[in-house]
């Protein structure tokens, strides 16, 4: 596989990506069996807890105490509209539903239409238009609940978010977004501004209802820099600081560090059909097994670096049981890779069939989500 140097921004993940470093050097909380049991006590463990792709967060102990003293929290989280949504975008949203359903608690979901235009220089508002409805479909096809998720589009509530941001961005210096985020004198001064706005959903609730409320994001690594500004800058506005909970990246088909992209080959869209994703499958999901069948056999393979498996550790196999059960049979040759492969693409388009189904009743829900005061 390519090794690459490492890199993890909220714009680019790339190279080999050791989470204990990143634990280290972002200054996030592993989470541990404290936290673990903790959740206990409102719902048995999600398996993406238990696996640690959900690995680290910030403040867990604190959401908690809260939650258990009566002051509910709310759930932020979002995704820029710049191309369509693939399964490691769904990952991180399928928790954050489990969370919604077991906390009983709101959510509000950010549509930043505008980050993408300015971080990228081939996309335009026109673009952005084109997938923020194409996304939408995709978030309330998962079954989160109409009358607790707000989505908030960045132009569209502009009236709303534009004063709370500037109150933000009072407090933050051009060296602060230097350091977080690797800008310089060329960035444009959209880039400087956006993750003002990024901090917004954070305590809009709490603006909103003239109240304090906790506030929970659930995120993949890479954004936690917007995050950690947000936690500086939201006290001395009076305001608690945003807690989070981090997940790892789903990789790529391909196999190399990172994390799943746009790149069509590599990466499995919502919108796949069954033999899209039995092709990409069969061709690029990269293998953990021996060269031949007979060398298979006598030395099994790697789970841990066979794709199929990561998809279903990561995302697609709930069953503990059912998945060591693979696990041990790949491991020690019982299982082949044609084999793993076959069982992967029968989940994904299980699941793909189910969402595919939901994602075209949402085209007529799309405004019972669409935030209004």
């Amino acid at each position: 596989m390519r090794r690459a140097h490492p890199s993890v921004t909220p714009w680019e993940v790339s190279g080999e990506i050791n989470y204990e470093k990143l634990i280290k050097e972002f200054g996030v909380e592993k989470i541990d069996e404290k936290i673990l049991e903790r959740i206990k006590k409102h719902s048995p463990i999600h398996y993406m807890l238990k696996r640690k792709v959900f690995f680290a967060g910030r403040d867990l102990k604190w959401i908690l105490d809260e939650y258990d003293k009566g002051n509910k929290f709310f759930l932020y989280t979002g995704r820029a509209p710049s191309g369509k949504v693939h399964l490691g975008h769904i990952m991180p949203w399928l928790f954050t539903k489990w969370l919604q359903d077991i906390f009983d608690v709101e959510l509000w979901f950010q549509f930043p239409d505008e980050e993408k235009m300015l971080f990228k220089k081939d996309i335009s508002f026109s673009d952005t238009k084109k997938f923020l409805e194409d996304n939408m479909l995709d978030v309330i096809a998962l079954g989160f609940n109409p009358k607790k998720t707000h989505f908030i589009i960045d132009t569209k509530h502009a009236q709303l978010m534009y004063k709370p941001a500037c109150e933000v961005a009072k407090k933050i210096t051009f060296s602060m977004v230097k350091t977080s985020f690797g800008l310089n004198e060329s960035s444009n001064i959209g880039q400087i501004f956006y993750t003002s706005m990024q901090a917004v959903p954070a305590f809009l609730p709490s603006i909103i209802k003239e109240k304090n409320i906790p506030c929970l994001i659930p995120h993949a690594v890479d954004q936690d820099p917007h995050f950690r500004l947000s936690r500086d800058i939201l006290p001395k506005l009076g305001y608690y600081k945003p807690a989070s909970i981090q997940c790892i990246f789903l990789p790529p088909l391909s196999g190399n560090e990172g994390k799943m992209s746009s790149s069509e080959q590599y990466t499995i869209y919502t919108t796949d059909s069954p033999k899209e994703v039995k092709d990409k499958i069969n061709k690029y999901a990269f293998s953990g097994g021996q060269a031949t069948l007979d060398e298979h056999r006598k030395k099994g393979g790697n789970p841990y670096i066979d794709v199929s498996f990561q998809y279903l550790r990561m995302l697609l196999e709930e069953d503990d049981k059912k998945l060591k059960q693979i696990h041990d049979d790949y491991k020690f040759g019982k299982l082949t890779t044609g084999e793993l492969k076959k069982y992967t693409i029968e989940k994904i388009n299980s699941f793909l069939e189910k969402h595919q189904k939901e994602r075209e009743k949402a085209k007529k829900k799309i405004d019972e989500f669409i935030y209004t005061s």
